[in-house]
């Protein structure tokens, strides 16, 4: 009786336990195949804005209200075109005046002129001194002086009156106007802004830890936002002698060769440098972190087991974070999760160049 029971217990307890648990599906991560890149040179990519390499501020010589502005942004302006003009009427007051003082000049140096031929003349028969007839010879002199003076403040004034005008120097394109109509401008104070497009170039700014290695006429790609497949060829024209105190950066500008229609002013363009490098990787920012204060990258080895390895980084950029040194060729990197990943974890792995799959058993 007592092994009946013994029998039933058993079976009973076999009845109420479970299926045995099925075994966890081995993680799935994401990893880049390392290619052997020594003595590959490496790209470094900047972002940049077009502009033209000959840009000015066009001002009037004199102050006034403006009263016509005949071009706006983005207007094609030829040489010698009329801009803006500026209210003549003081200008021409001033010409006026200089003009009738040029007169009431003409007339003294006339008059002068005369007295000082009667002078000789009674002088020759002895009626006056040689003391009257050197002053009326200085007299003479003083009033051509005053008529050269005031010929020289007429011409000025003439020139004031056509400062009025503000007259393109050359051909280009207006990219400002700081000045509307109505408004009354010093002179000098910026009125249009015109850029010649005829030669462009790409501003950029580089970090200090990349200064060093550019130098002027290096050579660079340009490469438009708008039109990715179009390259131009380029060079470094200018390196900033200073850093920029609120970015700490350098400012470049790169000379780009053959610009055409494509590459507008005000665009976005990518500089691209090639710097020789010796095994470096360019991984996303995803698949460094950070182990006892040392940078790391999780690898996973033939028998698809975790282990993590010691890095050094390089510069983090838009694109990424540079690998200086620590990664074999033909590593695999993780580049997701690597928070969560373990030592000696047992993964599946999924190439980053391999097509989407559905799991079917979701």
């Amino acid at each position: 009786m007592k092994a009946f029971l013994g029998v039933l217990a058993a079976a009973l307890l076999a009845a109420c336990s479970g299926p045995p648990p099925a075994d966890k599906p081995a993680r799935a991560v994401l990893v880049r195949t390392l290619a052997d890149t020594a003595g590959a040179p490496s790209l470094s990519v900047y972002t940049g804005e077009v502009k033209a390499r000959h840009e000015a501020d066009l001002a009037f010589r004199i102050g006034g209200k403006i009263i016509e502005r005949r071009v706006d942004v983005g207007a094609r302006v030829q040489r010698g075109q009329v801009l803006a003009r500026l209210d003549p009427q003081d200008a021409q007051l001033a010409a006026s005046a200089a003009g009738a003082q040029v007169a009431a000049a003409e007339a003294d140096t006339a008059l002068a002129r005369a007295e000082l031929a009667r002078s000789e003349s009674l002088h020759a028969r002895n009626f006056v001194s040689a003391t009257a007839l050197d002053s009326r010879r200085t007299a003479l002199q003083a009033a051509e002086a005053r008529l050269r003076q005031a010929r020289a403040q007429a011409a000025s004034a003439g020139n004031q009156a056509q400062y009025a005008t503000l007259v393109a120097d050359h051909e280009g394109v207006v990219t400002a106007a700081p000045a509307e109509v109505g408004q009354v401008v010093a002179a000098g104070q910026a009125v249009l802004r015109v850029a010649r497009p005829d030669e462009r170039e790409v501003l950029i700014y580089l970090p200090e830890s990349r200064i060093a290695a550019a130098q002027a006429g290096a050579p660079a790609t340009v490469r438009a936002w708008a039109q990715p497949g179009r390259d131009y060829p380029a060079q470094v024209r200018e390196i900033a002698p200073a850093a920029d105190p609120a970015t700490r950066s350098y400012a470049v500008r790169v000379s780009v060769n053959g610009a055409d229609a494509a590459l507008p002013l005000g665009a976005t363009a990518s500089v691209v440098f090639a710097v020789a490098s010796d095994r470096q990787a360019l991984l996303p920012l995803s698949a460094v972190t950070r182990i006892d204060d040392h940078a790391t990258v999780w690898l996973v080895d033939e028998s698809l087991q975790l282990h993590p390895v010691e890095v050094q980084t390089g510069e983090f950029r838009e694109d990424g974070v540079v690998i200086r040194s620590g990664l074999p060729p033909g590593a695999r990197v993780v580049l997701t999760g690597v928070h969560r990943l373990v030592a000696g974890e047992t993964v599946r792995v999924v190439d980053e160049s391999a097509p989407v799959a559905l799991d079917v058993r979701k």
